[in-house]
């Protein structure tokens, strides 16, 4: 199996850039996944989303969590559970329209780290949608453009804890799937390996590195 392809954004500014289009271009082509790393976003803007996130769970969703599982008689399963996710999660929007302000319990800190951090990440979106444009021959803004709809593009924050489970070999953090939209930034864990995608029949981990953003090119089908 070839190795897992972890893309350095800062060798697009030196003798390295031709090398480096070419990476990207492979792991588009068939990977549909590679990493980032240098791309740009402040390591203590990062930081802070992961501590704030990780504070926020234990906080408010961590009790509800696990009153979920246990109204559901998850910790005692002994075949495989196949209609549930073994995840607690909620959902940001950012774009046409923000939705931060509507989200409870979340502090005044967390909503302007995430404000900050999504910014971050639509300017790191465009810049990533331009090299493939690049890789593809076709004009700088034209993915941007195709992916704008009629009321701006949609972009949101899929903010996901997997606490630990039981029954790992029988619940799923995450059901196999692919992810629809144009292109997606994930923030992982630098610990804990859990990402897994399908190529060429096998599962492969994607490996967890601190600081780091892991793309994955949606589903268009």
């Amino acid at each position: 199996m070839d190795n897992f392809p972890i893309i350095n954004l800062e060798n697009l500014n030196g003798d390295e850039r031709k090398a480096t289009m070419e990476k990207i271009k492979d792991a588009c082509e068939n990977w549909g996944f590679f990493e980032l790393v240098n791309h740009g976003i402040p390591h203590d803007l990062m930081d802070t989303v992961e501590r704030l996130t990780k504070e926020h769970y234990r906080k408010c969703m961590e009790q509800r969590f696990k009153e979920l599982v246990s109204s559901k008689g998850l910790e005692a399963v002994q075949t495989e559970v196949k209609d549930m996710d073994w995840e607690s999660a909620f959902h940001l929007r950012h774009l046409p329209e923000s939705n931060i302000s509507e989200i409870p319990d979340l502090s005044d800190e967390y909503r302007k780290s995430m404000k900050e951090f999504a910014l971050k990440l639509e300017t790191l979106a465009e810049e990533l949608l331009d090299l493939l444009c690049e890789n593809l021959g076709l004009e700088k803004g034209y993915l941007k453009k195709a992916l704008y709809g009629s009321k701006g593009p949609t972009f949101g924050t899929k903010v996901a804890n997997y606490p630990p489970c039981p029954k790992p070999d029988l619940v799923k953090g995450l059901r196999a799937h692919t992810d629809a939209g144009g292109i997606i930034l994930l923030f992982q864990d630098d610990k804990v390996s859990g990402l897994q995608l399908l190529k060429d029949g096998n599962w492969v981990d994607v490996p967890p590195m601190h600081h780091s953003i892991v793309i994955n090119l949606g589903d268009q089908t």
